[in-house]
């Protein structure tokens, strides 16, 4: 028998329909699902397919390091790793069915992680059956439909241990500075418990990207502007023009320009000009693109990922973790289109490109031979995606392909020069004049913007003269898709963990809100690494590491001498740290207080703040002004309590969110009675009741 293992159960009941067609008999193991069948591509040769959970086995510290008071974090730098079964049931049941097998395929996927997966259950099964290890195989595919796991499985080739020892690597190094360094600050700040403060070496520098950002705003200082527009009418209808002079930094010069053409009550167009531009189509998605596109559709980084991960394992779109932006000469393209022909909203389209006798897609400057761009390979049909959001994504993927292979679009500029007052004004505008390539994808389309068609010496009406007083603005916040560009740019992560690290910034307190704004916990954090120990969170040694992995991966290097590596800059930032260990708490500790203040009292506007009793120990939001002011609310008594900075519309009291590990983090204004609340406990009691 052949034994196939794959990452997921998902995966492995696909795998196991493609090649044993409608003679799959689904068995189990300890609860674990198994799927029989017998491979016509083999001759009928018996095959039992088995899906992971993903890593099934824990990497960790023995049990001797893990009490945080009486253990030195600096002991962790140099301690031995070892790993444990973290998925117990499917570790038995894969050695159940490796001990009936003769030979083991290896179908998770492939990338370091797949690939790291796929030794670890090596490992396991050659513990149950020996024989096992002269005869493994790997099969790699980028989609789970029918060809390509057919050409998978007819070309199976072997395991990438460089490949897998890459990603062990990075296993290694991220549990070792993560622990060191969490522990080190938690012990220095006292926070322990559900309170600890996470550090890690992608994680810091990550945050040090945003903390930048918001420092910058925070200094930057506004100056004064003015700008002056004409209300106008003409024989092609209303409009408005701008003061030629943009910004007037003088309210005088300002206020000047504004009398004259209020004055003249007329003016005339001195100039007309007009210019056309060619759009090219975009690059074929690639994970970083993909997640830009998708976060500016108002989805998260990682809720981007975990949908596209969904449309994957059920048939829908490629392998959506690539860093290729160049579609392969081996992607028959004619075929995609085929398929996507059979939507009722994208079939025009498609079948408008396979008319055409050549189809040339455009390239990125990414090219890699892992994994293909991201492009759909099945059409879903009605009830096969789970909710909106998954058809969200699926379009845009869908769109992206079709756009790939579009023409260029043109758009077309306007302008019209004015003179009101002997006052030079302007107006200009632009608009779509040949769809191409936007007409399927729309994501990127502005509005049109039209212009009066007038021309040069034509008469207009001043209706109305007007200043408007503005302020230069700081630089803006990043939303999560542009922090995973520059995160991609400085080498921090990969583009299968960019997004949980940003999420994980969420989930313990140091950033909130979208764009993304750091908490004064997160400022202080990184203030402190700058100040005594700028190391962890400057990006270069991070970047450094993780070129250090690709080359175990291409054999250039061995996984212990980068792990050495990186265990020496730890020990070289730890002693710094150490050395500072007093104020560098210190400037920690301020920022967590200041994280306590939840916002302003609706009563007083002193401060609100969560408070601890000395007699309960509960916790609970109190007013700063007491005892003038006894305003007090609730909390739940679980997890850690951030403010939102922001007002709740209904009661006016700050909203604040609650995050608990391993729970999704949920918002609540502080007003036990808020209406809303009454609102969300019907809505709960109506879904209890449909159930």
């Amino acid at each position: 028998m052949k034994l196939i293992v794959t990452e997921k159960d998902t995966a492995a009941k696909k795998i196991a329909s493609i090649l044993g067609g409608n003679d799959v008999e689904k068995d189990s193991f300890y609860k674990v699902p198994i799927y029989r069948f017998k491979n016509s591509l083999d001759g009928d040769e018996e095959c039992a397919c088995i899906g992971l959970k993903g890593h099934i086995l824990q990497l960790e510290y023995p049990e001797e390091y893990s009490d945080w008071r009486k253990v030195e974090p600096r002991a962790l730098i140099d301690a031995e790793l070892i790993k444990a079964p973290s998925a117990k049931a499917v570790v038995r049941a894969l050695k159940k069915m490796a001990g009936e097998a003769d030979q083991i395929i290896i179908a998770t996927d492939f990338d370091r992680e797949g690939e790291l997966i796929g030794v670890e259950a090596l490992k396991q099964a050659i513990e149950a059956n020996p024989d096992l290890e002269k005869d493994v195989l790997r099969a790699r595919y980028s989609a789970l439909t029918k060809d390509e796991v057919t050409r998978a499985f007819s070309e199976l080739s072997d395991l990438s241990y460089p490949l897998a020892y890459a990603g062990e690597a990075r296993q290694d190094i991220d549990l070792i500075w993560g622990a060191t360094l969490t522990r080190f600050m938690s012990l220095a700040t006292s926070r322990l418990g559900n309170q600890f403060l996470s550090v890690g070496r992608v994680q810091s520098p990550t945050l040090a990207l945003i903390v930048e950002r918001e420092l910058e705003r925070r200094a930057f200082k506004p100056e004064p502007y003015w700008q002056v527009f004409a209300d106008l009418d003409s024989s092609e209808g209303a409009f408005r023009a701008r003061h030629k002079t943009n910004r007037f930094k003088v309210l005088k010069e300002a206020d000047a320009a504004l009398e004259k053409a209020k004055a003249a009550g007329s003016g005339r167009v001195t100039g007309v000009k007009s210019t056309r531009k060619k759009i090219k189509p975009p690059a074929p998605f690639n994970t970083t693109a993909y997640t830009k596109a998708a976060t500016s559709m108002g989805l998260t980084a990682a809720r981007a990922i975990r949908l596209a991960e969904d449309l994957y394992l059920g048939g829908f779109i490629s392998y959506p973790r690539t860093d290729n932006t160049v579609y392969p000469k081996s992607l028959d393209l004619r075929e995609i289109l085929t398929e996507l022909s059979g939507s009722s909203e994208l079939g025009a389209a498609a079948k408008q490109l396979l008319a055409r006798d050549q189809l040339t897609p455009t390239r990125g400057k990414k090219q890699t031979t892992d994994h293909p761009p991201i492009y759909p390979v099945g059409v879903p049909g009605p009830g096969d995606l789970r909710d909106d959001a998954h058809w969200k994504v699926w379009f845009l993927v869908a769109r992206r392909f079709l756009a790939t292979l579009g023409d260029e679009a043109v758009s077309e500029s306007n302008r019209l020069d004015l003179s009101i007052g002997d006052e030079p004004f302007v107006v200009s505008g632009s608009r779509i004049v040949e769809e191409g390539w936007l007409a399927w994808y729309p994501y990127s389309r502005s509005k049109d913007d039209e212009v009066p068609r007038l021309e040069e010496g034509a008469e207009v009406s001043v209706v109305d003269v007007h200043r408007e007083d503005k302020e230069t603005q700081p630089p803006g916040r990043y939303g999560q898709g542009r922090l995973i560009e520059l995160m991609e740019q400085n080498g921090l992560g990969t583009k299968a963990t960019r997004h949980s690290i940003i999420q994980n910034l969420y989930d313990r307190g140091y950033i909130r809100n979208t764009p993304i704004e750091p908490t004064e916990t997160g400022i202080a954090m990184i203030r402190a690494l700058n100040d005594y120990a700028s190391l962890i969170a400057k990006p270069e040694m991070t970047a450094e590491l993780e070129k250090e992995m690709s080359s175990i991966a291409d054999g250039d290097m061995t996984k212990q001498q980068v792990v050495d590596r990186s265990r020496e800059l730890l020990h070289s930032a730890y002693e710094s740290l150490e050395d500072n260990k007093e104020a560098l708490a210190d400037v920690i500790v301020k920022g967590i207080q200041e994280d306590k203040v939840m916002g302003a009292c609706p009563n007083c506007g002193k401060q609100l703040r969560v408070i601890r009793s000395k007699k309960t120990k509960k916790r609970f939001v109190g007013c700063e002004g007491y005892p003038d002011c006894s305003t007090t609310y609730p909390l739940p008594q679980r997890g850690m309590v951030m403010s939102m900075g922001k007002q709740c519309p209904e009661c006016d009291t700050p909203m604040v969110k609650v995050i608990v590990p391993r729970r999704r983090p949920w918002r609540l204004c502080l007003d036990p009675d808020c209406p809303t609340k009454e609102e969300y406990k019907k809505k709960k009691a109506s879904k209890r009741k449909a159930s």
